[in-house]
């Protein structure tokens, strides 16, 4: 097969279709979008880059970042809510473990509000869980069954935690996680289910930093120069994760992505796969 740009040109309008087709699921790394859009099984790197320079680069609906091809959002109509408008509620939570099917509580929460890229309110709580903490977590979390026998169970703390969450977008690392434990409490002591949209700064991280061998919150701290002394207890975690998300709300929009509609497509399959799931599983 010749790769010449004289035997593509023909084919462009159909090729930048299929492109546009294959990036509207989210970014894809040079290789990966090279053996899509030309049906090949294997080509050396540098041949997929520059088969995909030739075929996209002069097309504005395109863009590549990081090694990595997707749709710009520069010029987008995307018709939604800016990101800038939005309130986004960053929460972390500490429990006896991540199973709240299994009877696992949370033993502490924090709630760090963000509206107009500054923090305006925050909470923080140490929690009773009503069962012991197993000796596993209190050596990764230091929170100890002294340390919880007198603080307020979840119930006592739902009012003024529901408050903080009301009306804001859902963030967390590894968001999953930190919204099954907060749905279960609620639903116990007040028998509701948490509703609204989600944001995983796991995923962004994925998304925004293809190139980074790790995306632990540490790990995030580190390359962002973000204080992280203590980790591993909500408060510290929550604020380190509320600094870490303003810096990608930067990074979005740089990138143009600048709405809500836009973030959705942007993120559009990218998944916290099961290296992020380990990695995490190990830390938590």
């Amino acid at each position: 097969m010749n790769h010449g740009l004289g035997v593509l040109c023909d084919d462009l309008p159909l090729l930048r279709g299929r492109a546009l087709s294959l990036l509207d699921a989210g970014p894809a790394a040079v290789p990966a979008l090279a053996r899509e859009l030309f049906a090949i099984r294997y080509a050396p790197q540098p041949l997929a880059a520059r088969l995909l320079r030739e075929v996209l680069s002069s097309d504005r609906r395109f863009e590549t970042s990081a090694g990595r091809w997707l749709l710009s959002y520069r010029d987008a109509d995307c018709g939604s809510v800016p990101l800038a408008e939005l309130d986004f509620v960053v929460v972390d939570v500490e429990a006896t473990g991540g199973a709240p099917d299994r009877g696992d509580r949370i033993t502490e929460i924090a709630a760090v509000r963000i509206c107009g890229g500054v923090v305006r309110e925050s909470f923080e709580s140490l929690v009773n869980p009503g069962r012991p903490i197993p000796s596993s977590v209190t050596a990764l979390t230091n929170i100890t069954d002294a340390m919880i026998a007198g603080a307020p169970r979840f119930a006592d703390l739902s009012d003024e935690l529901r408050s903080v969450l009301e009306g804001a977008v859902f963030v967390a690392h590894n968001a999953h996680f930190d919204w099954r434990l907060l749905e279960a409490e609620f639903k116990r002591c007040r028998g509701i289910r948490l509703a609204g949209e989600r944001i995983c700064t796991l995923r962004l991280a994925r998304a925004l930093h293809p190139e980074l061998p790790h995306r632990s919150l540490p790990a995030l701290a580190d390359y962002y120069a973000i204080s992280l002394d203590i980790w591993h207890r909500a408060g510290p975690d929550a604020r380190a994760t509320a600094e870490l998300f303003v810096r990608f709300l930067d990074r979005l929009s740089e990138a143009g992505v600048t709405d809500w509609a836009c973030l959705q497509r942007f993120l559009g399959g990218v998944h916290v796969d099961s290296e992020d799931h380990k990695e995490f599983e190990r830390l938590a």
